[in-house]
């Protein structure tokens, strides 16, 4: 199939791509990489009668460490956060989650704000900036306001933006101290979406107790997730003092609309889901003890 027709816009920069987006409303759409939005206007599985391509905006692709935060404008794509020094060095679960994204065709054109936006539930982008409480920057013709990750996602492929916000750049935290960080997902082949994902980071002070957390899932349910209860149960206690397999068990256990399809029952997502974070856990834990 093809897509529908459409207007095609090229704005000279984030303020003409708003004023459009302001014109225009809901009957116009962001287009940046198009690694999503593409393939879903061919198979029309969506319409929008105008089209506003944001990829060539240089003040979107850029990537600057300030203080204790990394902050990487939307347009940057994946190849280019997958191999920047500045990102392994302050945001290291950014760089783990980078190969796991589709194949490199994908990551070339892709990019780390249409994957957040996007929002779909086994975008690995989507669970990283859960996991470490990202703060989102959208503009609109009103001015820029700061989301955090944890109010971002509402729904399938829903977000909290407005019809006329873009969302210009994501902020990561920098974890110092000893630190661990891993990426766990299960997919039938290599670049296919996740069946069930897992990205960890776990901070430890100097008796090996857990400081700091943050477990966050992917194709576990309608939106990525963060796994609350399971954060909650390791805060303060000496790693190890819970078992990973434990820790799996619990970031399961809130989970209230694991999805049946295709590809799994819901009860085997949850099987494999649980084995994920098992392993990341492990995983990040090694690490962190190392550091």
């Amino acid at each position: 199939m093809k897509a529908a027709a459409f207007a095609y816009h090229r704005p000279a920069d984030v303020a003409e791509a708003v004023r459009l987006l302001g014109e225009y409303g809901d009957d116009a759409k962001i287009l940046a990489g198009g690694q999503s939005l593409v393939p879903m206007l061919a198979m029309r599985l969506t319409h929008f009668d105008n089209l506003v391509d944001i990829s060539r905006l240089t003040e979107l692709n850029d990537i600057d460490r300030r203080g204790d935060e990394v902050r990487i404008g939307s347009a940057t794509p994946h190849a280019l956060v997958g191999m920047d020094d500045e990102v392994a060095e302050s945001v290291p679960l950014l760089t783990l989650a980078t190969p796991h994204i589709g194949h490199f065709q994908i990551r070339t054109r892709g990019t780390l704000g249409g994957a957040i936006a996007h929002a779909d539930p086994a975008a690995e982008y989507a669970a990283v900036a859960l996991a470490l409480d990202a703060t989102i920057e959208a503009t609109s013709p009103r001015g820029t306001r700061e989301i955090p990750a944890g109010e971002f996602f509402t729904g399938l492929w829903e977000t909290s933006l407005a019809s006329d916000e873009i969302l210009t750049a994501v902020r990561f935290p920098v974890w110092p101290g000893r630190c661990g960080f891993a990426v766990q997902e299960f997919a039938r082949r290599h670049g296919d979406f996740a069946i069930a994902g897992a990205v960890v980071g776990i901070q430890l002070d100097y008796d090996n107790r857990v400081s700091r957390c943050g477990i966050g899932l992917l194709g576990l349910g309608s939106t990525a997730k963060r796994a609350a209860a399971a954060e909650a149960a390791v805060l303060g206690s000496p790693i190890g003092s819970i078992t990973d397999e434990e820790i799996g068990r619990l970031a399961m256990s809130e989970l209230t609309d694991v999805p049946t399809d295709l590809q799994g029952s819901a009860a085997y997502r949850t099987r494999v889901g649980a084995a994920m974070v098992a392993r990341a856990w492990k995983q990040a834990s090694m690490e962190a003890c190392n550091a």
